[in-house]
């Protein structure tokens, strides 16, 4: 019987080697399309990951190239011209206020801040930075009501620069006439958590140009 047996075994596997080439010839091409799929997408991925770097690095240089230049006016110029969207956008604007109050120029400055102050497209940490510095550079430019919005919303509880523009307020008030109104402001911000040592130092001259006691405690 081993005869007959090893043929019928021999049988079987050709009838499934049949079977399997069969489903090669019928199938085949989903398996050699995915592979191409799967390396298509590794080398555009590839591709995709090196054109960034090669923007990031090229956008770097430029800012730096930009940067590198003695006078204010030609650097401010220089950053005018570069391109960049996104959140380079919002870096090269802030950079560009800081030239442009360099060079003097405020209104530009606070044009380029405002830029992206209100660009919601950014991250809140940039939009929050240039609507301070706006409001610092701007002075007497900006009217005095919008600049008490803007450091309103900045100095609630829990945003990263709540102290700074609380400093603002300060100095807002002061420029109000409200001097007693302006003291109780300062000493209220004496009492906030983590003051930097520079910034308690200042609100306590503050204190002390107001009529008020020279506090102790400057950390």
């Amino acid at each position: 019987m081993s005869n007959p047996e090893s043929f019928i075994d021999e049988v079987n596997e050709e009838l499934k080697r049949d079977r399997l080439f069969a489903a090669m010839r019928k199938y085949g091409w989903i398996a050699v399309v995915g592979v191409v799929v799967l390396v298509g997408g590794a080398t555009y991925n590839e591709y995709r990951k090196a054109q960034a770097t090669a923007e990031a690095q090229a956008f770097g240089d430029s800012v730096v190239a930009a940067l590198e230049s003695e006078d204010p006016a030609a650097r401010a110029e220089a950053l005018s011209a570069i391109q960049a969207t996104g959140d380079r956008a919002g870096i090269l604007n802030l950079l560009l206020g800081a030239a442009e109050v360099a060079a003097e120029d405020r209104p530009d400055a606070i044009a380029a801040l405002a830029l992206v102050e209100n660009d919601s497209t950014l991250p809140a940490s940039y939009r929050q930075l240039a609507g301070l510095k706006r409001v610092i550079i701007g002075g007497e430019l900006i009217p005095a009501d919008e600049r008490a919005a803007t450091l309103q919303a900045l100095a609630t509880p829990g945003n990263p620069f709540r102290a700074l523009a609380m400093e603002q307020q300060v100095l807002l008030t002061m420029e109000t006439g409200d001097r007693e109104a302006a003291l109780t402001q300062a000493q209220a911000l004496l009492q906030e958590p983590d003051l930097t040592a520079g910034l308690r130092r200042r609100v306590a001259q503050i204190i002390v140009v107001l009529g008020g006691e020279q506090p102790t405690d400057l950390g």
